[in-house]
């Protein structure tokens, strides 16, 4: 693994869990971290907490990545690795019970937030001399996990989120395709006991973040289009 100094990297939902974790590794490895966060008061304290800088972003408002996009390029005035880590589960309701308003709710953070952040960065990216993107997808996105019975993705039926996460690879694919000149990865953190799982995950935190700090300091020619976890490439 390299150690890079003066990378700019903006990470989307990093007051807790994996963002913050994220945030926190790489600021020890010399990065210049910018932590994303809606809330302004947890965000803010996320970042104190690791030394880095906060940048209130709201991935389901256009307006909102637009002053987050506006604040950087005033501040840093470019962004080497963009992680896109913010997204959210949605409504807890059996599958017959989901409504429109409940996958527009999903769609909108986990994959058309995507879409809107990387449109309002693409001009810090292109500002750098080794641009990156990194999208936080998820084992349940993949159909070959998810058939394996021996995984235990494989017992999770959660129609809105696991679609969004398939949307997510598919979606990095086509960005590493459609813009070859900044690199474009999928990752997937794995069972990771978090907020978004009841903490019921079996790995811990740091586990789950491994591939997101690998990707992120890796050698610039490792590739793109790439959905990986921390063992290697998963099958999708």
């Amino acid at each position: 693994m390299l150690k890079l100094m003066d990378t700019i990297t903006f990470i989307t939902g990093a007051n807790k869990g994996l963002g913050y974790e994220t945030a926190r590794r790489l600021t020890e490895l010399g990065h210049t971290v910018i932590v994303g966060a809606r809330n302004p008061e947890l965000g803010q304290a996320a970042a104190d907490r690791i030394g880095a800088r906060f940048v209130v972003i709201d991935v389901s408002d256009d307006a909102s990545v637009a002053r987050a996009a506006a604040d950087v390029a005033a501040r840093e005035g470019r962004v080497d690795t963009l992680i896109n880590n913010a997204g959210i589960t949605g409504r807890r309701a059996s599958v017959a019970e989901l409504t429109g308003a409940d996958a527009e709710l999903v769609f909108g953070t986990n994959v058309t937030g995507i879409v809107r952040v990387t449109r309002a960065f693409l001009p810090l990216l292109r500002s750098s001399a080794s641009p990156s993107v990194i999208n936080v997808s998820s084992g349940l996105g993949s159909q070959a996990v998810t058939h394996d019975e021996s995984r235990i993705e494989s017992q999770v039926i959660s129609p809105l989120y696991n679609s969004s996460k398939a949307a997510v690879i598919m979606l990095t694919t086509q960005y590493a395709k459609g813009l070859p000149e900044i690199r474009f990865n999928a990752v997937d953190p794995g069972y990771t006991a978090t907020d978004l799982n009841g903490h019921r995950g079996t790995q811990t935190i740091t586990e789950g973040t491994d591939v997101i700090v690998a990707l992120a300091t890796e050698d610039p020619a490792a590739g793109t289009g790439r959905f990986l976890d921390r063992f290697g490439t998963v099958p999708w």
